[in-house]
């Protein structure tokens, strides 16, 4: 009967009701009846099991009727999940196992994950086999050239919503399933020289279970190994990779040098797309995953789960980036969140920064580098206000100031003041920026007189003669302008100064660091950036004669009250760390601040060096410092 039934009877009736449940007794009985010896299995059992098997084998195209037969075998293994065996129905799992559902009709689609999410809660038994599988479909079929099928690129959403969900129903149902999820995603994670389609795909279906409880389970272990890629990809990646496209000119001269207008070569706010990468494989893949990362913390954003996801995000952040020497690119999804929340994210950032760089707890590199990203970041992120940028400001001088104390009493052990200079050089930095910006209100403006800048640079550590030249010039012009010293400091700071030249190639304890916010470099992802990002054609320094009429406004408010949370805690000091280990990786991080083509002042023959910094690789001699071990 049951071998009759599914010769000639079972892909004519499978859509009927009636006779489905014909068909579901048929199945269960050919299960149980092949649990055993294979010798002692009935003939007719064993070719309709592998008629069972043929059916599920999707190698071939099938007719609309072979299709209805699919679709009602798969219904029947789902009434009967207890039934499979590994031992005995291996081929019948095999064809399941290796299904690509992307080539899967939509009622064959629900029928297949059905079955899946069932065969994962048999105890002990498939739920590897099944969360592998439906990772596996992570990644469309790819096409020549390693591109998606323009049907697949139709289907993506649909399918990664079904993944998702079925994943989702799978650890709702099995406790077990996230910590074998979080290890099959491990070891299933896109490689550095795998294809484009494929590293977007993965991440992009991977962050789509980043929501609700999965996100609780598996969020910060999805988001650790996607900033893991990003920065494996990051560091990978040459300066002599990438270059401006249509002018043919080195990346880090595109702020820097007038360029020939285009029709394409504008952006926003007057300022001109700076970078095209030339056909570095690494950055189009970096590239296209900080749009799918970008886009998916703008989802949070919508979804109301951005704060949790800082949360995560600065812990990875803490761990996987700040100590990265080489990172020109990834951190910019720190930049992106904070800019969707700046009241909240955006000032926690700072403050984070901050606190690594005060806490003497901290290593030296990792001080060193907070401070760096929290001098780069108030220079860069247009959402920070100036009141937060003072209060910061406030807390690196008022280190400096007892720095300098503690220099003067003999207490400090530090061989090269290495933290101190970098800490002075942000202040500067931040100051090239924002200075008109403060000085427009005030109240800040009467805070920022207090401060001890005196005092710090006229000290004899001397870090004018050590800070890089353009960065200090730029300040002193700007400061001398706002009247921010007595008058008698700018000639002894003036004589401070060595000569660009001798500086830039080594001088005198020359400085080596970077501004990790520097202008965004990737083509598809910079429009994340750009809108919240200033450069330093937007900049309004004090010495500029192009006030416009809201400046005038603004000459009588006060800014709000500086709040600057967890940063008026007592400043200590770290007297014993050791400054040596910062020689390797600090000294490849560099930037070389030059006359920007942006900025309208520097085309004047009197106005010396300008803003801002561009990244650049170091190509200096090694500095005194680290041949000699004496500041």
């Amino acid at each position: 009967m049951g071998a009759e039934l599914w010769r000639d009877d079972m892909a004519v009736e499978a859509e009927k009701p009636i006779r489905d449940s014909v068909a579901f007794r048929l199945v269960e009985h050919v299960l149980q009846s092949l649990r055993m010896d294979p010798l002692l299995v009935d003939p007719y059992d064993m070719d309709q099991y592998n008629k069972m098997v043929s059916t599920l084998d999707t190698s071939k195209k099938k007719t609309p009727d072979e299709e209805a037969l699919y679709v009602t075998t798969l219904k029947a293994l789902s009434e009967a999940v207890s039934k499979i065996d590994i031992t005995y129905h291996h081929l019948l799992l095999n064809n399941i196992f290796t299904v690509r559902i992307w080539y899967l009709q939509r009622d064959t689609l629900d029928a297949f994950l059905d079955l899946i999410t069932r065969l994962a809660a048999v105890a002990d038994q498939y739920l590897r086999e099944c969360l592998q599988m439906l990772v596996n479909n992570f990644t469309p079929p790819l096409v020549q050239r390693n591109e998606l099928p323009r049907w697949a690129v139709s289907r993506k959403k649909d399918i990664f919503f079904h993944l998702c969900e079925s994943l989702k129903t799978i650890s709702n149902t099995v406790p077990l399933a996230p910590r074998v999820l979080r290890d099959i995603i491990d070891r299933s994670m896109p490689k550095l020289f795998d294809n484009k389609a494929k590293m977007v795909s993965f991440v992009e279906c991977m962050l789509g279970l980043d929501t609700d409880r999965m996100g609780d389970l598996i969020g910060a272990t999805l988001l650790a190994k996607v900033v893991d890629l990003l920065t494996e990809l990051d560091v990978n990646i040459t300066w002599e990779d990438i270059i401006q496209g249509e002018h043919n000119k080195g990346i880090f001269e595109m702020e820097l040098e007038d360029l020939d207008e285009d029709e394409d070569g504008l952006g926003q706010a007057g300022t001109k797309v700076h970078v095209l990468f030339g056909g570095n494989a690494c950055a189009e893949k970096l590239d296209s995953l900080m749009v799918v990362v970008c886009e998916h913390l703008k989802s949070c954003a919508e979804r109301g789960y951005l704060d949790k996801e800082f949360d995560i995000l600065k812990t990875i952040f803490r761990a996987s980036v700040l100590r990265v020497h080489r990172s020109k690119f990834c951190q910019f999804i720190m930049f992106y969140a904070c800019s969707l929340d700046p009241k909240i994210c955006g000032l926690e950032f700072a403050f984070f920064l901050t606190d690594i760089f005060l806490n003497k707890e901290e290593d030296p590199i990792s001080r060193m580098s907070a401070v760096s990203y929290v001098g780069s970041y108030l220079s860069r992120a247009r959402f920070i206000s100036a009141d937060t940028v003072l209060g910061i400001l406030k807390k690196l001088l008022d280190w400096c100031d007892e720095y300098c104390v503690l220099q003067n009493r003999g207490t400090t052990a530090h061989p090269n003041h290495q933290i101190f200079y970098a800490t002075c050089q942000a202040v500067m930095y931040v100051l090239c920026f924002r200075l008109r910006s403060i000085m427009d209100y005030p109240n800040l403006k009467a805070q920022l007189f207090q401060l001890s800048f005196g005092f710090i640079l006229n000290h004899r550590l001397e870090a004018l003669k050590v800070c890089l030249p353009s960065i200090v010039n730029e300040f002193l012009r700007q400061a001398k302008d706002a009247g921010l010293f007595a008058a008698s400091m700018y000639s002894a700071a003036e004589d401070a100064i060595e000569s660009d030249l001798s500086r830039a190639f080594g001088g005198i304890n020359r400085l080596d660091t970077f501004f990790p916010f520097d202008p965004y470099l990737l083509k598809e992802s910079d429009r994340y950036i750009r809108p919240n990002f200033e450069f330093w054609s937007m900049v309004k320094t004090t010495y500029s004669d192009d006030k416009d009429d809201d400046d005038d406004e603004l000459e009588d408010l006060d800014a709000p009250e500086m709040k600057v949370g967890s940063l008026d805690d007592h400043v200590e000091i770290d007297i014993n760390s050791d400054d040596d280990e910062l020689e390797y990786s600090m000294n490849k991080m560099s930037i070389t601040p030059h006359r920007s083509f942006y900025h309208g002042v520097a085309a004047d023959g009197d106005a010396g060096l300008s803003m801002p910094a561009r990244i650049r690789p170091s190509a200096s001699p090694p500095s005194r410092w680290a041949m000699s071990g004496s500041p």
